[in-house]
């Protein structure tokens, strides 16, 4: 970091005992005060102890995608590992601001895997950036490094920056505050993060680098940002746990300064070591998991053996890897149990209700809301109604139960419909009614106009094979048609032209006078 700005080993022991004594809170937020007192001999002065009640997310994918409160990312069937070496809460509480944190400089992890995770798949980094009485809204821009290996010696195999347009800057208000930023990798983003191992030291790191305070100062390696209008990444309060695995990427300020590039925690001098473990975790998955199972009891009161993801998509409740059905007793679904012979109600297991002899009513219903043995008015295909029938009566007789306690004089039942057609040939669906009324020819209850061989006429309106002499369209073959055809004799045109054309030819002629002569007589149909 830019200046010398750590507590020393005797002070970093009291952080957590005195982290209270550092605080104070007012009106439900968490307020920090710097303490006036003078650091013990070594000690730095740029640490700062903040206490916050609650730490806002800013969560968003590397596609831009802000991710809501209580939003889950669609992930894969590997269940998900969280590393960090913090024990901070992420979601408040006290933190230790590294107030002497220059531009250009790197908070960086690294976490050692087992051999046999690899290669894995990184699925969110988060870390927390805060405040410490600062003056002014701050705008902090930022970027997110992914190491296969150390910050020191590794591969980077991504890197992401904040541009206030896609991935947001960090922007805190005035006073004391902090803000866990959040950065999944986009399910739908094309360039997922593996790591493979290629640096054969089973290490995995993420760095988070500031790439523009609000207000840096001139001379960084002779001035600590000001805390009046910077934000800074945090430690946490409790001490340095894993001062092997705590990487500090420092800018280069000579002798001045801290050694320069990425250094462990554990090889920096006590003036440039932070007094606990970066407020930082990375959750990743094996990409070549065997996913854990475990009895999963269904809705339907069954149990299968199933992944936990598999469990809860398919609505069950998951009871542990490694359980077996036959080690749980998943609840029955119960419902609405009705009795016929004295119309009483128990909500009831399907077996249990069939064993007593009662009639189940399917899973969820109940006594409360259910009619056992609804009665009421019941609507005909004919368009007539009955009364005083139960809806299993109503349905053997084709019709639609109108409800519990309908009469028919309450209800409109529709009255049929049936194709009617037109002498154009053209088809409505209408009542018999309504199409005596439009001059139709009604095919009865239940026809329609289906066009069954595509010719541009429902079959309904088609005269049946053995009517080709039907001029008049009345389903036989009589005088009337015969007149027809004497009235149109010698007419010429094209096929519809002649009233007297039987065979569609385009005129009437002899040839037409046979065909009504061949049938005449005969009904059509």
């Amino acid at each position: 970091m830019g200046k010398s700005k750590v507590i020393g080993r005797s002070s970093r022991r009291m952080l957590a005992s005195c982290a209270l004594g550092l605080m104070t809170w007012a009106s439900g937020s968490a307020l920090a005060r710097q303490s006036d007192e003078t650091p013990p001999p070594g000690a730095g002065t740029d640490e700062h102890i903040i206490g916050l009640g609650g730490v806002p997310r800013l969560h968003f994918t590397t596609l831009g995608r802000v991710v809501e409160d209580g939003v889950q990312l669609e992930r894969g069937t590997c269940p998900p590992v969280v590393s960090s070496h913090t024990d901070a809460n992420f979601q408040g509480g006290s933190f230790v601001v590294q107030a002497g944190f220059a531009e250009g400089e790197t908070a960086a992890v690294s976490y050692v895997l087992s051999a046999s995770a690899f290669p894995i798949k990184v699925e969110l980094m988060e870390v927390i950036l805060a405040t410490s009485n600062a003056s002014v809204q701050t705008t902090t821009q930022w970027s997110i490094i992914v190491w296969d290996g150390t910050p020191a010696t590794g591969q980077i195999v991504a890197e992401y920056s904040s541009d206030g347009v896609i991935l947001p800057h960090a922007i805190l208000p005035p006073g004391t505050a902090g803000v866990n930023i959040m950065v999944s990798v986009d399910p739908q983003d094309p360039e997922q993060i593996y790591v493979y191992n290629n640096s054969g030291t089973n290490t995995v790191s993420f760095g988070f680098r500031i790439d523009d305070h609000h207000q840096e100062p001139a001379n960084p390696c002779t001035q600590s940002p000001p805390t009046c209008c910077n934000a800074f990444p945090c430690t946490d309060v409790s001490g340095l746990a894993q001062p092997t695995h705590n990487w500090l990427g420092a800018i280069n300020c000579g002798a001045f300064g801290c050694p320069p590039g990425f250094t462990r925690f554990s090889s920096l001098p006590i003036f440039c070591r932070p007094s606990g473990d970066w407020v930082m975790r990375m959750t990743w998955s094996s990409v070549n998991c065997v996913p854990a199972v475990g009895a999963c009891c269904l809705p339907t009161g069954t149990c299968q053996v199933l992944s936990q993801n598999d469990c809860t998509a398919s609505g069950g409740t998951y009871q542990g890897d490694g359980t077996l059905c036959g080690q749980v007793n998943c609840p029955q679904p119960t419902g609405a149990c009705c009795f016929q012979a004295t119309g009483g109600c128990l909500n009831l297991s399907q077996a249990n209700c069939q064993a007593a002899g009662g009639i189940y009513k399917g899973n969820g219903t109940n006594c409360g809301t259910i009619v056992c043995f609804p009665i009421g008015a019941c609507c005909l295909p004919n368009g007539s109604c009955v009364g005083n029938v139960s809806p299993e009566t109503c349905e053997s007789q084709g019709g639609v139960f109108q409800g519990h306690e309908t009469t028919c004089g309450t209800v409109n039942c529709p009255l049929p419909q049936g194709g009617c057609c037109f002498a154009t040939g053209f088809c409505l669906l209408l009542t018999e009614a309504d199409c005596g009324t439009a001059g139709g020819t009604w095919g009865g209850i239940g026809s329609n106009c289906f066009d069954g061989n595509g010719n541009g006429t429902a079959d309904l309106c088609e005269a049946p094979p053995g009517c080709t002499g039907d001029l008049d369209g009345d389903f036989d073959v009589d005088s009337t048609d015969l007149n027809v055809l004497l009235s149109d004799f010698g007419c010429e045109g094209l096929p519809g032209d002649c009233a007297g054309d039987a065979d569609d030819d385009g005129d009437t002629d002899s040839t037409d006078l046979n065909i009504v002569l061949s049938v005449f007589g005969e009904p059509c149909g």
